[in-house]
């Protein structure tokens, strides 16, 4: 696609996500860019975030693990992060593309602390269907607080007017993205509404200085800051093998991932567990010889969320540190910090975006597998069955 004149280009890049899939759906398009890439799991009570301190070249992306925070503890592990990574060229503050979590408490913690003159705010991702309307968040034509995601068990959504969340800010359509520069050097916060990634890419060339900018959005609005900030030349792709015997984990209760996993199930190869009794998943992968293995949270909630997400945990580290498994598709943020965290990874060296919204990489530290991580709400019905057989064939996507 093309986005107009290439701009300045940038070496550091810090991207700050609410959780692990944001993280690396921030990361991503600026590794498709050329750009050498890092995600890591939160820095914990909200100390040591040097480790999230922008390297000399290249993007670090942090999960902030603040989605499931209380508010005020949310903003201060934002507000400290933000200070971190101030000194990056290019800072994103990624925002849930359905407006889960606290969303307009972290953009104006992360504004203060980054010390930018102006925050940008376009959370559209059109390649989900999820578009911004005259300042109105969209999931496939439908408001988001009348869609599924007014029901998540987690993070309901009670609002998709972004003018409600941040009434201090400014609306602009695309076609006024063009007043921008003189808008940029008075300072304050801009919401810009985009139905598709030419919106995204128009607004991001309309910026001459990206840099002065605390960006904030979706990975629609990731994509189009990497397609204008490509690195030249790219940074070689990692090795990335294939997985002999590959592990499916799916802890999210979105009902398009539980339609994936049933999609997933009815293949003649995998064999799938629940996790809710983790000695006995275990036991019954390990004596399974279909070639793929599936494991997942009971489709209907009995205990509470955080217990079965540590089952489920405790199952994969079981089947990873003395079993056959030699590769990982993570689905749902919560569940991949947990699989991480059991494993004692502390992220991920990002290979790709082989699909929107999902992240391929290697564990950082023993075990160095192959992973793939797709957040809960994003894919088609075959979208597992997809990222399952590109785990196990490795390379290039």
């Amino acid at each position: 696609m093309r986005v107009g004149p290439q701009a300045d280009p940038v070496s550091s890049i810090a991207v700050l996500a609410d959780d692990l899939t944001s993280a690396g759906d921030g990361a991503a398009p600026f590794r498709r860019a050329g750009h050498r890439a890092t995600v890591l799991l939160s820095p914990g009570s909200g100390t040591g975030f040097e480790a999230a301190a922008p390297a000399p070249e290249g993007v670090v992306a942090v999960d902030l693990g603040s989605r499931l925070l209380d508010e005020p503890t949310a903003v201060t592990r934002t507000a400290r992060a933000a200070r971190a990574v101030a000194a990056a060229e290019l800072l994103v503050k990624t925002v849930d593309s359905t407006l889960r979590g606290h969303v307009a408490a972290e953009i104006r913690a992360a504004h203060t602390a980054s010390g930018r003159r102006t925050v940008v705010v376009a959370p559209a991702f059109p390649a989900e269907g999820r578009t911004t309307v005259r300042g109105v968040q969209h999931v496939q034509g439908v408001p988001v607080h009348a869609t599924e995601f007014a029901r998540d068990p987690a993070h309901p959504v009670r609002c998709s007017d972004l003018g409600q969340l941040l009434p201090e800010a400014e609306h602009l359509e695309p076609d006024q993205f063009g007043k921008l520069p003189e808008l940029i050097e008075q300072g304050g916060t801009f919401v810009c509404s985009a139905v598709t990634d030419a919106d995204l890419d128009r607004l991001v060339s309309s910026v001459p200085r990206a840099g002065d900018v605390l960006w904030v959005g979706s990975p629609g609005l990731a994509a189009a800051l990497a397609r204008h900030h490509t690195r030249k030349p790219a940074s070689a792709l990692p090795e990335l093998p294939g997985a002999r015997r590959p592990l499916v984990v799916v802890g999210s209760a979105n009902p398009a991932t539980r339609r994936q996993l049933e999609r997933l199930r009815t293949r003649g190869d995998v064999a799938a567990a629940v996790a809710d009794d983790p000695v006995a998943a275990v036991n019954a992968l390990r004596r399974a010889s279909a070639p793929v293995l599936a494991v997942h949270t009971p489709d209907e909630r009995r205990t509470p969320p955080g217990s079965l997400t540590a089952d489920l945990a405790r199952t994969v580290r079981e089947l990873v540190t003395d079993g056959p498994v030699d590769g990982l598709v993570l689905t749902g943020g919560e569940t991949a910090v947990a699989v991480l965290e059991a494993l004692r990874s502390e992220g991920i060296d990002l290979y790709d975006e082989p699909e929107p919204g999902v992240a391929r990489g290697v564990l950082l530290g023993p075990p160095r597998i192959p992973v793939l991580i797709k957040a809960g709400g994003f894919g088609d019905e075959g979208t597992l069955d997809r990222l399952c057989r590109l785990l196990a064939k490795g390379g290039p996507a």
